[in-house]
């Protein structure tokens, strides 16, 4: 068993949140801990960056933070974006032939529904539009069209939808061993499988974050519960997986907070904070 994250020794020492956002700071609800908004200017007072570390696009991510875009960073895109205090420090656009490969390699194996994560939109197909109200929790701006392989845009993740929840077991069968030679792949939750390129995913996004702002990555923490969290619980120097998460996150990380439902991340940040004052 995990011990409790407030037997963190160190607590006064970080300097970095990185959080999930489905399944860790949002309830099973989609809502945020209350006074969150507060908590994240708090953070930045104190000279403690939050980030928001999501599959989301940036577009997204912002809405979500309505006027906190100067006091957090936002890694969008599984870490293929970062944006820390409003400026763009991290991009990873994937090649136009290859991500047009993936469309048809998805077309092909045709068990999910091909969602291409531009850097203005999110593109997918015009007869997977019945999933409208599910994508919009995700992507604010879409664009359906009747032929994916056309596309020619800016993009920096592609996603595979699979309303049948058996994304785990389709990217163990085929996804994980076609690409993972070439690309990042992972699993983010039982609905979708993401690609990013080589070297993209959250954890490398957070180690970018603290270069970028001049902090040792023993003093970043990180909250996650799910596959596409992994990296980034094991880069932080305090990795903290929430009690809602399955039983085998539990080796990729340090610490055990409370789960999405009991506001986690609102406790950890809390409880920075008292360390700090």
């Amino acid at each position: 068993m995990l011990p409790n994250f407030t037997e963190d020794a160190n607590l006064d020492k970080i300097a970095i949140i990185a959080s999930d956002m489905d399944c860790t700071l949002l309830a099973d609800d989609g809502t945020m801990p209350p006074h969150m908004a507060d908590r994240i200017r708090e953070l930045d007072a104190a000279g403690i960056t939050f980030c928001a570390a999501s599959g989301r696009p940036n577009y997204t991510l912002a809405e979500m933070f309505p006027g906190l875009d100067r006091h957090m960073a936002l890694m969008s895109d599984n870490g293929a974006a970062i944006y820390c205090r409003g400026e763009l420090i991290y991009e990873s656009l994937i090649p136009v032939d290859e991500y047009q490969r993936m469309i048809r390699y998805t077309l092909d194996d045709g068990r999910g529904c091909p969602t291409v994560c531009g850097i203005d939109a999110c593109y997918i197909r015009s007869c997977d539009e019945r999933y409208d109200e599910y994508f919009r929790t995700f992507y604010k701006k879409i664009v359906y069209m009747d032929d994916l392989t056309t596309l020619d845009r800016d993009v920096n993740k592609y996603t595979v939808f699979f309303p049948g929840n058996d994304s785990e077991e389709v990217y163990r069968e085929t996804y994980r061993d076609a690409w993972s030679d070439r690309y990042t792949v992972t699993n983010a939750g039982k609905m979708w499988i993401d690609m990013m390129n080589p070297g993209v995913d959250k954890g490398s996004g957070l180690a970018r974050l603290c270069e970028h702002l001049g902090v040792d990555i023993k003093d970043a923490c990180a909250l996650g519960d799910t596959y596409n969290d992994v990296q980034m619980l094991e880069e932080a120097g305090h990795g903290y997986v929430v009690a809602n998460a399955e039983e085998h996150m539990h080796e990729h990380a340090g610490w055990l907070a409370p789960s999405n439902n009991d506001r986690g991340v609102a406790a950890v940040i809390d409880a920075v904070l008292a360390a700090r004052a």
